[in-house]
């Protein structure tokens, strides 16, 4: 079975509207690429304008496989479009405060599976059932861990245990599979010179890696201060993946511990097998429904009857942490997000419909269209029913 995955859009067609005439600070530009993340989408178009990183904010991060569509502001920016490669930048008008996160209503997605058996078909439309009648587990998906390479080693993990050395490598050195031909080249240079920063430095191209490399050829054993000087974005999407991965781990124990075996099938992500439930007895229904769980962070502070402490010890306890230490010792920044996060999302405006697969003979389709609220991934129900 074959995804192919088509144009998504965040629902801000008020904010768009209203902001098309509306006088402010901050431009407002629609975002849209494919094949690029939304980092490096960014750190195109700051080269590019020449623009501080503190002037742009974003709601959220896209990865490279789909054609997205995400909102963007700049502080000052200039009112024009921008075309770069496989990146469109429209100008959409001015607003008074930057774009975030929060202005983020929900998510549209149109999602066609192709290449299908009619059992493939049959069983899709089974657990689509299935998902209408108990929730889809709000796990962050792949996409999420990007910044994790075959090892499953987190960077901001070494960063927590204060091993900035080994963070750094695995922020700079380390291959992934969809590094770029340039991206290969220069990881294979640090590799090879690694230590050795004069020498790499004179070798790695004009960039964000030679920087830093500059850096440590000045203070050669200073590996501390080389990662906080990694890109601010960079950062938060370290400390995002290991957050996130924490956090999966603590819903999947919940639902073990709670929901059980019997009522559980299981999901298959990069970083392993988690449960999601195919039926939720009567008696657990609230409580699912209404489960949110905290973000791991130091800064949480669990109040007396916190349910869902043990099952966040525990998926700390296996990673030699508790709560309090989950943070980055001396470094004020980055920091772990503090917040909660629904366990259980349910799609909206949920439709979907089969037919004969145009692009594979013999081979049927799927077509979902619906709507998650914001920090919900797709992938999570093509994985689901598929």
């Amino acid at each position: 079975m074959k995804l192919k995955q088509q144009p998504e859009d965040f629902r801000v067609e008020e904010l768009t509207d209203a902001t098309a005439g509306a006088v402010g600070e901050f431009a407002l530009y629609r975002l849209d690429k494919i094949g690029w993340t939304t980092p490096d989408a960014l750190a195109a178009i700051r080269r590019i304008w020449q623009l501080d990183h503190r002037r742009v904010s974003y709601g959220g991060l896209k990865d490279r496989h789909a054609v997205t569509s995400q909102h963007v502001t700049v502080f000052r920016g200039p009112k024009k479009n921008l075309q770069h490669e496989r990146v469109t930048l429209t100008y959409l008008g001015q607003r008074e405060e930057p774009f975030t996160a929060a202005d983020i209503r929900a998510n549209r997605f149109a999602l066609v599976l192709r290449s299908m058996s009619a059992d493939n078909v049959r069983r899709s439309e089974g657990a689509l059932t299935e998902v209408a009648d108990t929730g889809l587990p709000n796990y962050f998906d792949d996409q999420r861990f990007g910044s994790v390479g075959d090892a499953h080693e987190f960077v901001a993990k070494e960063m927590v245990f204060g091993r900035f050395d080994r963070a750094l490598w695995l922020a700079l050195a380390t291959p992934y599979e969809h590094d770029r031909a340039e991206a290969k080249r220069e990881k294979e240079t640090l590799r090879a010179l690694w230590g050795k920063w004069p020498e790499c430095q004179a070798k790695l191209p004009k960039g964000h890696a030679r920087s830093l490399v500059s850096y440590l050829s000045a203070h050669p054993t200073d590996f501390k201060g080389a990662v906080a000087r990694l890109r601010p974005e960079l950062q938060g999407l370290y400390l995002a993946a290991y957050q996130s991965y924490l956090w999966n781990r603590v819903l999947a124990s919940w639902l073990r511990r709670t929901i059980g075996a019997p009522n559980l099938c299981d999901v298959e992500l990069k970083l392993g097998r988690v449960p999601a439930p195919v039926r939720v007895p009567s008696e657990l229904r609230a409580e699912w429904d209404a489960l949110t769980l905290p973000l791991p962070s130091a800064r949480v502070k669990p109040g007396p009857g916190a349910a869902w402490l043990p099952f966040v010890e525990e998926a700390l306890r296996d990673e030699g942490l508790a709560l309090a230490e989950l943070k980055i010792k001396g470094m004020q920044k980055p920091f772990f997000a503090k917040g909660d996060r629904p366990a259980c999302v349910r799609p909206a405006a949920l439709k979907h419909e089969s037919a004969a697969d145009e692009l594979n003979a013999g081979r049927a389709k799927l077509t979902l269209r619906f709507e998650l609220p914001k920090g919900s991934y797709a992938t999570m129900l093509v994985k689901r029913i598929s």
